[in-house]
């Protein structure tokens, strides 16, 4: 019984026991092989990642090209007599300080010409105005006035209506710009004068009156003259004009400033 039992029963158990216990072992090396490949490549993995987001968040810079310093330079306008851009001047000097804006005057008769000839780059100018090949823009209206002497009893009035001008004799010159007049007025004797100065020279000596817009009576005023707003007279219309060929940017922006547009708006 006890031959069985040492070569039957203890010895297989021993070496079931050694085999077993020599392949868990190799069960766990195995098992510790995977595990540490896994480990690798889920590092390997977040790594990647990581470095991924960090080009992501990388901020890019271009290098921009300097910006090319703005020139010095004039905007020519031209005005005729009477126009008043004063209102603008200021603010397009805090605007546009690199851009002298210097004014020339040019006589009505010759204000489309100044224009084409290029002697200004745009221009206050008065209706009626040939706007063929032309931009323009209305600005606003002057009222006609009556310009008569000190001593006329036509200053009696704060108004005149054309019913008060009968038979006053009216002058005339080449620089009329309200056109012919109905008025029942008699023309002076002495025909067309050159310029309002002139015929407001003569109207000073007691000699007619003048009708003109507001704007020229006060341009040539003297202390013997005086003048009243003739009421339904023809109104002078007052344009900002400019060869629409001849559009520049810095014409744009006087435009702007005359609209009153703010220097961020847009047009």
């Amino acid at each position: 019984m006890s031959r069985r039992g040492g070569s039957g029963a203890r010895k297989p158990a021993v070496r079931s026991a050694k085999g077993g216990a020599r392949s868990t072992a190799a069960g766990r090396t195995a098992s510790g092989g995977k595990g540490s490949a896994k480990g690798e490549r889920a590092a390997s993995a977040a790594k990647s990642k990581k470095s991924a987001k960090a080009k992501t968040a990388e901020k890019v810079v271009f290098d921009a090209p300097a910006a090319a310093e703005e020139e010095p330079r004039t905007l020519r306008l031209g005005a005729v007599p009477g126009a008043t851009p004063g209102r603008w001047i200021d603010t397009w000097k805090d605007r546009m300080p690199l851009v002298t804006l210097e004014l020339v005057p040019i006589p009505f008769a010759g204000q489309r010409a100044a224009l084409l000839d290029g002697d200004v780059d745009l221009a206050l100018v008065r209706a009626p105005f040939e706007r063929d090949g032309m931009n323009a823009i209305p600005l606003y209206e002057e009222l006609p006035v009556v310009i008569a002497s000190t001593e006329s009893h036509l200053l009696a009035a704060d108004e005149l209506s054309p019913a008060d001008l009968e038979d006053e004799t009216l002058l005339s010159t080449a620089e009329d710009v309200l056109g012919p007049l109905d008025l029942p007025t008699v023309p002076a004797r002495s025909g067309r004068l050159a310029t309002v100065e002139e015929a407001v020279q003569t109207v000073a000596t007691g000699i007619g009156i003048l009708v003109a817009p507001m704007s020229l009576a006060r341009l040539h005023h003297r202390k013997d003259v005086e003048y009243r707003i003739l009421r339904d007279g023809p109104v002078s219309p007052v344009l900002l004009a400019w060869p629409s060929a001849a559009t520049t940017p810095d014409i744009e922006a006087f435009v702007g400033v005359v609209r009153g547009r703010t220097a961020n708006s847009s047009r």
